[in-house]
């Protein structure tokens, strides 16, 4: 008997207003679930990615850059205890790519069969370690060796770091604190306009680099920075802040792609990335 996928992706679209969470929604969060489920993939050893499910699992339940993630799965908790035939792994995925449409991004193309990881048959080797994930605190070269480990080039990672248009920093998770855009729930380009037009300045305050508006009331990281100054990224991203419509093209295929990244399909080349084109940029 099929699935019932509709099903799910209506449970998950019922709980994602939330009036007592950020501003009124558990959409950004639970984009950041299924971003860091799979952003820990390595293309050279196939380890990692959202196959599995286990960020359910020390280290990487602990890996500071999850922090915070323990309430997105909470939230989708009770869907997985009223279908428990979808794996974690299917469901945490499903559920950003749920949130992105309903925020008013793309479709996000998606397709089950992800297994979670037995946590009475668990070795070491089956959880990937910390270390994987973006540091907001670093530069282009960081963000360039992070993404290049698991397949994506230039223009992929500028894509992808358009997530950034929903959600917000806490200082009591990441330490950094914030939004990034004036509408947090609404997935647009919003994210490259003001990140190629505003004047970000150092925010003067007792936590961590970070950069501020004029007015204080939104915020950029210093890997958003590095965007900027860059001149390959900074070129791809004044692109995306004159079309929403080529942003929402180049997101849609990089974060399907990163949702399918270790996932045993077979001969499908979704589980076996093409290399970038590093030559530009050797780290």
């Amino acid at each position: 008997m099929p699935h019932d996928i509709e099903k799910v992706r209506n449970d998950i679209r019922a709980i994602l207003k939330n009036p007592d969470y950020d501003d009124g929604s558990i959409g950004p969060v639970l984009v950041r679930l299924a971003w860091h489920a799979s952003g820990t993939y390595e293309r050279k050893s196939r380890t990692g990615g959202s196959n599995g499910a286990t960020m359910r699992f020390d280290p990487e339940s602990n890996d500071g850059a999850n922090a915070g993630l323990e309430h997105a799965r909470a939230f989708l908790e009770p869907i997985k205890q009223k279908n428990p035939w979808i794996s974690y792994a299917d469901l945490w995925t499903l559920a950003g790519c749920v949130a992105i449409e309903a925020m008013g991004g793309p479709k996000i193309p998606w397709k089950e069969g992800r297994t979670d990881r037995d946590p009475k048959n668990l070795t070491a080797a089956d959880v990937p370690p910390n270390g994987r994930l973006p540091d907001a605190a670093k530069g282009q070269d960081h963000v360039r060796q992070i993404f290049y480990r698991m397949g994506f080039d230039d223009r992929e990672i500028v894509a992808l770091l358009g997530a950034h248009a929903v959600g917000r920093c806490h200082a009591d998770r990441s330490g950094y604190d914030g939004p990034w855009t004036h509408t947090p729930t609404r997935f647009s380009n919003q994210y490259y306009k003001l990140l190629t037009t505003v004047n970000w300045v150092k925010r003067d305050w007792d936590g961590p680099l970070q950069y501020r508006d004029e007015d204080d009331e939104l915020m950029m990281l210093p890997a958003d920075m590095a965007v900027i100054r860059d001149p390959e990224f900074a070129k791809i991203a004044k692109e995306y802040a004159q079309s929403n419509e080529l942003f929402f093209k180049d997101f849609a295929a990089a974060f399907a792609k990163l949702l399918e990244l270790g996932v045993p399909r077979g001969n499908d080349p979704g589980n076996a990335p093409t290399a970038p084109n590093q030559q530009k940029h050797k780290l």
